[in-house]
């Protein structure tokens, strides 16, 4: 296998890089952070350099891209602003779930408005009594003649409060069934009466945004349904794979970055005659830090290329998810520790990154989930 990208993916990625020097500046990311601000500047970069367009299949005006091609963008996006690879691959990986699941007439409504622009997609499926038991839901849909009524609460919806968002739903369609045979997946404007969405006032994260969603009797078209009644809870669990990749990506990305921080200020600060990088304790915390990401990015290569290849990357996936966010923690408190109190100063980016990292165990799956994951793969059976 390759461990690195190919020309026409390190060409992508640089032109990614290029695009969020230009409208992602230090100080726009600091603003947006700051303000609890959706970066609608930097999404419209990623429909104008076609990234939302690359993983789609030209049929529906995509550009065909691959696997790897999402690798390097959600990466290079992660080196910016973990929060801003949000927007972008909540759209991507929730217009791949329509790709999977949904009917022709639905591939064909949604994903070029996807492409274009037109649209942002998010996902509601976590509860106040369902995050990691998402078959635990309560939120439910009630067929009434050419609608479906829903009613109940979601939590944790990334960027569902941005303009034009469409938001993929799960909910209970029967409540008597097992949850493998009784969710069902809608498509929900976020400015469909009766939904009301509020943003959640978080440590990290804070441009695109954490919501929590209400649904009193929202009435929803019955051609809404993605695919068929009560199959949500397998199309849910195809596109998991996917998010995890692509989160996995943003956490290399991102602590790389913090890496790059921690070094360059370790070379500029100078304490008792000499820069603080060339005193041993700094020095070998530094070499740990980048030994350590290097290794997670590895592992993210590694199931980043079983899943180009059509292989079962489950559970390397789950390793590489586990290792990247712990890392990107890891580094962040490390990074910190080392910019001392200017790490502290909000004008300075380890703080962002310090608050951004700490949601990374706990989103797409906990670090708990992860190591069950692990576990039953290798044959264990943990409780």
């Amino acid at each position: 296998m390759e461990f690195e990208f190919n020309e026409e993916q390190r060409m992508l990625r640089s032109s990614v890089r290029r695009m969020l020097d230009e409208v992602a500046t230090p100080e726009y990311v600091r603003a947006t952070d700051r303000e609890g601000r959706y970066p609608y500047e930097v999404y419209d970069g990623f429909v104008k350099l076609g990234l939302v367009a690359m993983a789609f299949p030209q049929a529906y005006g995509g550009l065909g891209g691959g696997i790897m091609d999402f690798v390097a963008v959600s990466e290079e996006i992660g080196r910016t602003s973990y929060d801003y690879l949000g927007g972008y691959g909540t759209s991507v990986f929730n217009g791949m779930n329509l790709l999977h699941s949904a009917s022709e007439a639905h591939k064909r409504e949604f994903l070029p408005k996807l492409i274009d622009g037109s649209i942002r997609m998010s996902i509601a499926m976590t509860e106040p009594s369902a995050g990691s038991d998402a078959g635990a839901m309560r939120t439910t849909a009630r067929r009434d003649g050419e609608h479906w009524i829903l009613n109940g609460q979601k939590v944790f919806s990334t960027g569902s409060g941005a303009r034009n968002t469409v938001i993929s739903l799960y909910a209970k369609t029967d409540m008597s069934a097992h949850y493998k045979n009784g969710i069902s997946l809608f498509l929900v404007d976020n400015t469909t009466p009766g939904l009301e969405l509020r943003k959640l006032d978080t440590l990290g994260r804070r441009s695109i945004g954490t919501y929590e969603i209400f649904l009193d009797n929202v009435r929803v078209p019955a051609d809404r349904l993605v695919g068929e009644v009560n199959k949500g809870w397998h199309y849910m669990l195809a596109g998991l794979q996917l998010e995890r990749m692509m989160t996995t990506a943003g956490y290399c990305g991102a602590a790389q970055s913090v890496v790059d921080l921690a070094l360059r200020y370790a070379k500029e600060r100078r304490q008792f005659g000499q820069p603080i990088g060339d005193f041993q304790a700094i020095a070998h915390m530094l070499a740990d830090m980048q030994t350590e990401v290097e290794a997670a990015r590895m592992l993210m290569l590694k199931a980043a290329w079983e899943m180009s290849t059509g292989r079962d990357a489950l559970k390397t996936l789950s390793m590489a998810k586990l290792l990247a966010s712990e890392t990107y923690v890891k580094a962040a408190n490390n990074g910190m520790q080392i910019m001392g109190g200017y790490g502290y100063v909000m004008e300075y980016d380890m703080q962002r990154h310090y608050r951004d990292a700490r949601s990374t165990t706990i989103a797409a799956g906990t670090s708990q989930m992860q190591r069950n994951l692990i576990a039953r793969q290798m044959g264990l059976s943990p409780r």
